[in-house]
């Protein structure tokens, strides 16, 4: 799988509930990865999984429409940048939300199962796409 089909596979999971852990890399102790949100920050492989566990527990009805995705991949390494609308519920507040997001991210290969970086030798179709940064946010008024 290319890293394009990645980012589309996150915004496929996001819209079914599935987990999105596992699409971010593995960064062990020294907590390199990080997810900036909307309204959150989160570093650390674990407090990412653990901020999506719950996004995904007290979520529902996501609407995630991509408008113009641009992936640029490399041997080891790719980045993206798209707009995307973005709806859900919250459901402990019974509240919906929407907004117009801009994203951005870059994404590391790594060789499944320990989640380490594929080495640069490695053919075009080594190793597992896992984002290693991700920013969403909005647009602020201009």
């Amino acid at each position: 799988m290319n890293a394009a089909a990645t980012v589309r596979d996150y915004y496929d999971a996001l819209r079914d509930g599935d987990p999105l852990g596992p699409f971010f890399a593995a960064d062990g102790a020294d907590e390199t990865a990080v997810k900036f949100g909307i309204s959150e920050r989160l570093v650390g492989s674990d407090e990412i999984r653990a901020g999506l566990r719950e996004q995904t527990e007290t979520t529902t009805r996501w609407a995630v429409e991509s408008r113009a995705l641009r992936v640029t991949e490399r041997s080891c390494h790719a980045w993206f940048s798209d707009d995307v609308f973005l709806s859900w519920t919250d459901t402990e507040r019974g509240i919906g939300y929407e907004f117009d997001t801009r994203w951005s991210g870059t994404l590391e290969r790594q060789d499944a199962p320990n989640g380490t970086a594929a080495s640069n030798s490695e053919s075009e179709g080594d190793g597992d796409w896992r984002f290693v940064g991700m920013h969403v946010s909005v647009p602020g008024d201009v």
